[in-house]
């Protein structure tokens, strides 16, 4: 009797441990593998599809203002020709020359393979210039020209003296026996002062006096204030001459409030707001030195390829220009740019 109880606690305490046996093993992190090992491999699988997704080339894109239209249109036209693997930032320094170089850092930081560059001053991005150069990313200057030219792999702009010769020679056909002339600069700008230059040389000698000269960082609205001030302080003016569009349209804004007709705005760029003040009947803005942001765009997205793979390309390409005025804006619409 006693035999067989001992035998029967045996077998208790037998499969007592055995169960207890199980219940550790079913509680250790093993038993939590699979749920761990999704886990990983989900993450592993977001790591590579974000790194899938940023596969490629990364551009920077560092303009004047990306507020103008002329700019928002060049970038548009640099990323419908680049290539759907190629990723673009986008930063505008709204005309702040300390801010573009803070900019222009923030992209090396990146690690951006090239940049496009339009300087909000020709001569105060040469640092940002220099950074770019010491980290070895090449820069395609676009519709401005930097001053030190070296420090960049091509220049990619417009005819700017011919848009500003074309609107001179149009003025001395509205007034043959010359006038009085007001001139909107950007002396900061390369592009602007190579307008007002070729403005100049259309003009010279056909009897024309310049009453004053206005910086306005090419802002609108500065443009306005001032020309409101140079009304009152000049009652006879014949034309205004501006280095953008941009600002034209704010010297018109001043020239329409107070009532004046007998005053010819001329700008540069041709952008659509331009083309449609210049399509008005009545309207002061008779005439605007047109270019086109989307050639330089198309061009400019060859160049940097070419710069990248080591292939022959123009270091300097000069896009025509010409006269957008009463008599042929119909031709090139107002709805967008040429």
């Amino acid at each position: 009797m006693k035999k067989r109880i001992f035998t029967i606690l045996m077998a208790v305490m037998m499969i007592t441990l055995l169960l207890a046996g199980c219940k550790k093993t079913a509680g250790t992190p093993q038993d939590n593998t699979t749920k761990e090992t999704e886990e990983a491999k989900a993450k592993e699988a977001q790591e590579e599809a974000q790194e899938e997704e940023e596969a490629g080339l990364l551009f920077g894109y560092s303009c004047i203002n990306l507020d103008n239209p002329y700019f928002q249109a060049l970038e548009k036209a640099i990323e419908t020709s680049i290539g759907e693997d190629v990723r673009i930032v986008s930063m505008g320094a709204e005309n702040d020359a300390q801010k573009q170089n803070q900019q222009i850092q923030e992209m090396i930081d990146m690690g951006v393979d090239a940049v496009f560059l339009s300087p909000v001053d020709w001569e105060q991005i040469e640092s940002a210039l220099e950074a770019l150069k010491e980290a070895g990313i090449p820069v395609i200057n676009l519709d401005t020209q930097v001053k030190n030219s070296d420090l960049t792999a091509a220049f990619i702009g417009s005819d700017n003296k011919n848009a500003g010769y074309v609107c001179g020679k149009d003025l001395k056909e509205k007034c043959p026996d010359g006038g009085k002339i007001l001139i909107f600069e950007n002396k900061g700008i390369n592009s602007v002062n190579e307008r007002i230059t070729g403005f100049e040389q259309a003009i010279s000698n056909a009897g024309f006096e310049v009453l004053n000269r206005a910086d306005v960082n090419g802002e609108k609205k500065k443009a306005y204030e001032q020309m409101k001030s140079f009304l009152k302080q000049y009652p006879e003016i014949n034309a205004v001459m501006c280095g953008t569009d941009e600002v034209a349209l704010g010297v018109l804004q001043a020239v329409n409030e107070a009532g004046r007709k007998d005053i010819y705005i001329y700008g540069a760029d041709g952008c659509p707001e331009a083309k449609e003040e210049i399509a008005k009947e009545g309207s002061a803005f008779v005439g605007t030195g047109a270019q086109s942001p989307i050639n330089i765009g198309k061009d400019a997205a060859k160049t940097v390829m070419a710069v990248l793979e080591d292939k022959d390309y123009e270091e300097e390409i000069r896009e025509e220009t010409f006269i957008i005025n009463k008599d042929n804006v119909e031709l090139y619409g107002t709805n967008g740019w040429q």
